[in-house]
């Protein structure tokens, strides 16, 4: 077998090796920069990784609020992996739900008081580590190219590619 492409699968072209070697360096930095992340804030902080993500959004959000289908495409949950999740977060205090005004089926989920100063006392830990394990490790000229390069992965992935 060659060592510069992956094996072929029935019907689809070989992968250069580079490139296959890209994909599995992008899984394990994800994964192992994540769980790092993750850990300083259960460590830290005591609040899991997938609670600040839903809070940051929640922050970002007008009004500090979302629908749940909204919510659940932001931090990349299934509706009822977000909707146990928002239960757990909701009996801590941190969000609320409200029923949406115009539509007796959607649901809002907000931001509380006690949410935001969460966040507020959570970021300087998350921040850090974001900037140890991830930014500071990246050259000035490499910070573009990655912004690029993920969007239009993202992008593609979304489904809202508009170069394919």
């Amino acid at each position: 077998m060659s060592t510069d492409t992956a094996p072929a699968a029935t019907g689809h072209a070989r992968i250069p090796a580079q490139r296959l070697a890209a994909w599995r360096a992008f899984l394990e930095a994800h994964a192992r920069v994540t769980d790092v992340l993750g850990r300083e804030l259960r460590e830290q902080v005591q609040l899991p990784l997938a609670w600040y993500d839903v809070l940051v959004h929640l922050q970002e959000a007008d009004g500090h609020r979302l629908r749940m289908q909204e919510l659940a495409e932001a931090v990349l949950l299934s509706k009822s992996g977000l909707t146990r999740l928002v239960d757990r977060m909701e009996s801590e205090g941190l969000v609320q739900r409200a029923a949406c005004p115009d539509d007796r089926r959607g649901t809002f989920a907000e931001l509380t008081p006690q949410g935001l100063q969460m966040l507020r006392s959570t970021a300087p830990t998350h921040l850090r580590g974001v900037d140890e394990h991830f930014t500071s490790l990246l050259e000035d000229d490499e910070v573009e190219v990655l912004i690029r390069a993920l969007d239009r992965i993202a992008s593609r992935a979304r489904g809202t590619d508009t170069t394919a």
